[in-house]
Order: structure tokens, then sequence, then C-alpha cells
């Protein structure tokens, strides 16, 4: 693996690992600063904008001998094949979740993810948090699981091992091993889009609209279900008139 590689591994590690000092950085600093202790809340969202920001644009920095390299391979597919596999990918998305989930229910695994519900409640406290979620945190996964984790891998390994151990790899990060099968079949989508395009664009694009569809589901839920309610009842009317 490249040495950038490798220390874009270390800045994504350190990131997730950061809130151990920024945290206490955040809430004594503003006391100190401004004589007023910054809100546990407040300083967990901000802490992550500014964590997940830095390691963005840090990241970006070490890849832009990549990105150019990218740009030239003659095998990557057509702009319009892209922009089409980036689209369907959002379905195949939701399809091998919805799959994954079913199966992890039959087996007898709840439903629901509390990785989830933790994020919405940060972002209940601080909207901006929604921009780590829906952007720059898919972009940050992509990068680390599919074209560094996986694209190595598949230099060595047929697409099957290299798209199964970068996936498992993808599900255990999310610390929610009960829903493992359900993180490694989202995983298994994206490297296969970016296998099939040879653009990291296609399942990033994919990425940040699953999960952007996600935030704005849980953030209008009781309206959806107010909705289904609804429909329940026009179609429970209509059954008894017909």
């Amino acid at each position: 693996m490249k040495k950038e590689y490798w220390i874009i591994l270390i800045v994504y590690i350190a990131m997730q690992l950061s809130s151990i000092v920024g945290l206490p950085l955040m809430v004594f600093g503003s006391e100190l600063i401004t004589g007023t202790r910054m809100d546990e809340g407040t300083a967990v969202s901000s802490w992550l904008v500014i964590s997940f920001s830095l390691a963005l644009i840090i990241i970006l920095f070490l890849l832009r001998k990549d990105m150019k390299v990218e740009r030239s391979l003659s095998e990557q597919s057509s702009v319009v094949k892209s922009i089409a596999w980036a689209i369907g990918g959002v379905f195949l998305a939701l399809i091998a979740q919805s799959v994954a989930a079913n199966i992890e229910y039959m087996i007898g695994i709840e439903m629901g993810s509390e990785n989830t519900q933790q994020i919405m409640s940060i972002i209940e406290t601080s909207s901006i948090v929604i921009i780590v979620v829906s952007i720059i945190g898919p972009i940050l996964e992509e990068i680390i699981f599919r074209k560094i984790i996986f694209g190595s891998l598949h230099k060595r390994f047929n697409f099957f091992i290299s798209a199964l151990l970068s996936s498992v790899i993808f599900a255990a990060a999310h610390t929610e091993f009960e829903h493992l099968l359900l993180y490694s079949a989202m995983g298994f989508t994206f490297a296969f889009l970016y296998v099939k395009t040879k653009r990291i664009l296609v399942p990033i694009f994919a990425h940040v609209a699953m999960n952007s569809l996600v935030v704005v589901m849980q953030l209008n839920m009781e309206e959806i279900e107010k909705w289904l309610e609804e429909m329940e009842q026009v179609a429970a009317f209509i059954g008894g008139v017909l």
C-alpha cells in the first residue's frame, strides 16, 4: 500500500479518536475564552464538524495526485454510464439494505440502529451536523473503505474476497456488531459500484444519497407515520365500500 494511504488511514483513525481530547478542549476552552462553559451537546456537534472537516481537507490534499491519475484512466466508465450507475446504485443499496434487514429480522435481530438514533439526537441539538452525516462522513468512508482498503485488496484478490473483507471491516467500524450483515451488504454494494465504474465518485454519490435519505426520513418520521395511518384508513374505507 502507498505511503500516502497509510498516512490517510492514520488521519482517519486519529479523527475517530480525537473527541477524547477535542471535547474537553471545546468545553474548557469556551469557558476560558467567554467565561461560559459550553454544554456537552453543542461541544459534541461542534467537534464533529471541526474534526471531520479537517480530516477531509487533509485526506483530499494527500490524494491530489491519485485523483489526477484516476481521471486519466482509460478503463473508467463514461460520464453518462457513471451517472446512470450512481443513480442506479442508490436503488441497489436500498435493495441490499432491505434484504439484509429482513434476514437479520428473521434470525431474531431487532430492526433499528442505535448508532442512527444517537446521530439523530446530535442533529436535533445542532442541525449543522447533517453536513457531516450526509456528506462529509460518506465521502471519508468511501475513500477509506472502498478506494484504499478495497482497492488495495483487489490488487491481490478477486472481487468477491476483496469486497467481502473490506465490507466486514466497514461494518465492524460502525461498532454495531448485531447489524454486521446490514453494514456489510451496504459495503459490498458500494464496492461493486466502484469496481464497475472505476470512479470513486459513483459510490460516494450513492452513499451520500442513502445517508441523506435516512436523515430526511428520520427527521420526518412523525409525518411519515401519520401519512401511512391515513393511507391505511383510506384503504379500509375503499375496501368497506367495495
